[in-house]
């Protein structure tokens, strides 16, 4: 087991949130969690990759067996968690290839490694530029900084081509894009799918799982994963819709 949530219960500011999430993701696995809005998609990542302000009530995350619970969010990227944002931060005076090299050899330095010299860096940058479609000029830039939405998102999948995480967790990654974006993205998406890690997509809509094929889907709706299928669930929802999903739901209680 790669990736194993156990009964997760979390909140913000005294308003639970998640009811008890459970998930389990293996080596090798895509994963697709849909779910209308509000239901708790974007908190789910936020609270694995170990953003600030949530409550957690009840559950733990293990990854590999080692709970993430009590780890910072740099920790927990150093152990092998990436969160793609659903919008994308921009940091000011900070180049893309300064940032990834020092996230990178943060990365390296946690695991006992040595750092990655500046000739291995710039071959590493290269080869990766080419795998995501991503203009080599914008490593140069700062990051994300008067970045449209879409190089935004290719930035990110840049981001994720180079840190080679064991988790790769994309909120809304679909989110804008047109079509031609979309298409670039979701291609270094699954370029960057290996044997050995694993990728979950948060989404609204199975457009995006045209390019990016799950292997599972889980419907997350109150807080809860109320319904697991594979990628013919999607398929399923957009023709019925999210009230398809309350009908059963409110039919079983």
């Amino acid at each position: 087991m790669l990736l194993e949530i156990k009964d997760l219960c979390a909140g913000i500011n005294g308003k639970e949130i998640l009811k008890g999430v459970n998930l389990q993701i293996n080596k090798g696995e895509v994963h697709a969690i849909m779910g209308p809005n509000g239901t708790g998609k974007s908190t789910l990542a936020s609270i694995i990759a170990g953003r600030p302000g949530y409550d957690i009530t009840r559950g733990d995350i293990l990854l590999n067996g080692k709970s993430l619970l009590g780890m910072p969010p740099e920790q927990r990227a150093q152990e092998g968690i990436f969160l793609g944002f659903q919008y994308p931060v921009e940091i000011p005076g900070v180049s893309m290839a300064s940032f990834l090299r020092a996230a990178i050899n943060e990365t390296r330095r946690y695991r006992g490694q040595l750092p990655l010299g500046a000739v291995a860096f710039a071959r590493q940058m290269k080869e990766k530029e080419e795998m995501v479609e991503i203009k080599a000029k914008m490593k140069n830039r700062s990051v994300n900084e008067g970045f449209s939405g879409g190089e935004k998102k290719k930035n990110e999948i840049f981001q994720l081509a180079m840190l080679e995480p064991k988790v790769a967790i994309l909120d809304e990654t679909d989110s804008g894009l047109d079509i031609d974006a979309l298409r670039i993205v979701a291609g270094g998406v699954n370029k960057c799918k290996t044997e050995e890690n694993a990728t979950v997509v948060i989404t609204h809509y199975q457009r995006l799982l045209e390019y990016i094929v799950p292997n599972y889907v889980h419907i997350l709706y109150g807080g809860r994963v109320v319904k697991t299928g594979g990628r013919e669930l999607s398929l399923e929802l957009e023709e019925k819709g999210y009230d398809w999903i309350k009908a059963q739901v409110e039919g079983e209680e």
